[in-house]
């Protein structure tokens, strides 16, 4: 017999029939949101492969070992209020652009390979950023097409804040799940907006002296952190009248010229590509890339050089670079050719053919890559539970060797990433800051131990 509908069931009914019409209405309204890479962006797609991933990874070293299943809950948390990662990469006719993912957060997984590995988004529920973990560490690995070094630091600290606030709920912090009101979450094109209009070409293409070598085994990659404290550091750099910047950068090009050339003369230059953040020049926030590449430039033309003339030399060739005027030319000539409207209109198949050889020229152009974060500051409230940073870079064309420094507190750490078998500039590099004054401790992940 069939059981007679009250007065409250049909309200019921009514209810959950309205409720059904407003998400299909919501759902029908919504749109998918899609964005544009920035200038810097449209090339990594177009190079990224197996052998040159385009991913880097920043690690923040914690005083407990990690518990997985709070770093995927906080993964979880956090990823959908990063408009930046939460993304996907699509083809288009004339471009490649992104769309919202919308996935599940890809997998958080123990570290069982070595770093800055190609990422197959396929693999990782469409998205282009990797957490990984190993006992007190956790890692972030990113392809270099979301964002720079300053995007990655923003994410993987406000995940880690979230992680902490997991595994201790005793943790007092007033806006609970909220992020940080230091964490940007700007989308804004920066290179669009600051660009002038430019028909000067400013990155180097002339051939540089490169590193060779016998590789490591196939998917090997050599990590190798010097620790300094920066009180040290400065003193020596003083002594030398540069910037910790520019001595560490002198240091790496003498160890090239020392170890490699054995202090003879060269037809090709030692030339390193040094990433400048152009965010404080141009007033900028943006989560986007947001860098441009001058070059550090010594050229042995004579016998035996001193330490102190490498230094001025590459502290010159910094100096005359590194200024907004220069800045914005450089990536206003990539900016001005990107709107070129018979370029806008090429099919995407041809703008790639261009790009791989444009950048076969400008790799060739340098010796190697050494990038500096900066000091990384974490909020009071989690500074007892964080013990470091590092960062590192993946191989690119030529470069078999490549720099990245960051700090943390009072402590620098050099990483030396690579995937030659020979140590000996990295040995040279942290003896010679030892002969100068500041004390240097060295690990390694040991893949050319003698």
């Amino acid at each position: 017999m069939k059981k007679k509908s009250t007065q409250s069931d049909l309200k019921k009914e009514k209810k959950d029939e309205k409720k059904v019409k407003n998400i299909k209405a919501e759902s029908t309204m919504r749109e998918i949101r899609w964005d544009k890479l920035d200038n810097t962006a449209h090339l990594f797609p177009v190079i990224a492969g197996e052998s040159m991933s385009n991913v880097y990874r920043i690690s923040i070293t914690l005083t407990e070992i990690i518990q997985p299943e709070q770093l995927q809950q906080a993964l979880d948390i956090v990823l959908p209020k990063f408009d930046g990662f939460n993304l996907r990469l699509r083809q288009g006719v004339f471009w490649y652009y992104f769309e919202e993912n919308g996935k599940p957060a890809p997998k958080v997984r123990m570290e069982t390979t070595f770093p800055c590995r190609y990422i197959h988004s396929n693999r990782n529920n469409s998205y282009m950023f990797r957490v990984t973990y190993y006992k007190y560490r956790i890692n972030l690995e990113v392809f270099h097409v979301l964002t720079d070094g300053m995007g990655g630091i923003n994410f993987l600290k406000e995940l880690t804040y979230q992680y902490l606030r997991l595994v201790h709920p005793e943790l007092k912090i007033e806006k609970g799940d909220s992020l940080t009101s230091s964490t940007s979450l700007n989308r804004e094109d920066s290179f669009l907006k600051n660009y002038r209009k430019s028909s000067e070409r400013g990155y180097q293409t002339k051939k540089a002296y490169l590193v060779k070598g016998e590789r490591l085994s196939t998917g090997e990659f050599g990590i190798m952190h010097g620790y300094i404290q920066i009180p040290e550091l400065k003193r020596v750099c003083r002594r030398y009248g540069v910037s910790i910047n520019e001595y560490l950068v002198s240091v790496f090009v003498w160890s090239v010229y020392k170890e490699c050339m054995h202090s003879m003369p060269s037809d090709k230059p030692i030339r390193v590509a040094v990433p400048v953040n152009l965010r404080p020049y141009f007033n900028s926030i943006t989560t986007k890339n947001f860098f441009a590449m001058v070059s550090a430039e010594f050229h042995p033309v004579k016998e035996e050089y001193t330490f102190e003339e490498v230094a001025e030399a590459v502290k010159s060739s910094l100096e005359q670079q590194i200024n907004k005027e220069n800045l914005e030319k450089l990536f206003s000539y990539n900016v001005s050719n990107e709107k070129i409207i018979a370029a806008r209109a090429t099919p995407l198949f041809m703008k790639n053919i261009a790009m791989r050889y444009i950048y076969t020229q400008s790799a060739l152009a340098n010796t190697s890559t050494i990038t500096n974060i900066g000091n990384i500051v974490v909020d009071e409230a989690y500074k007892p539970y964080v013990e470091m940073f590092h960062s590192c870079l993946a191989m690119s064309k030529g470069q078999h060797i490549k720099g990245n420094i960051c700090s943390y507190g009072s402590t620098l750490v050099f990483t030396f990433s690579y995937d030659i078998t020979d140590p000996s500039i990295q040995r040279s590099f942290f003896r010679k800051i030892a002969e100068d004054g500041a004390c240097v401790e060295v690990e390694s992940n040991g893949v050319n131990y003698e």
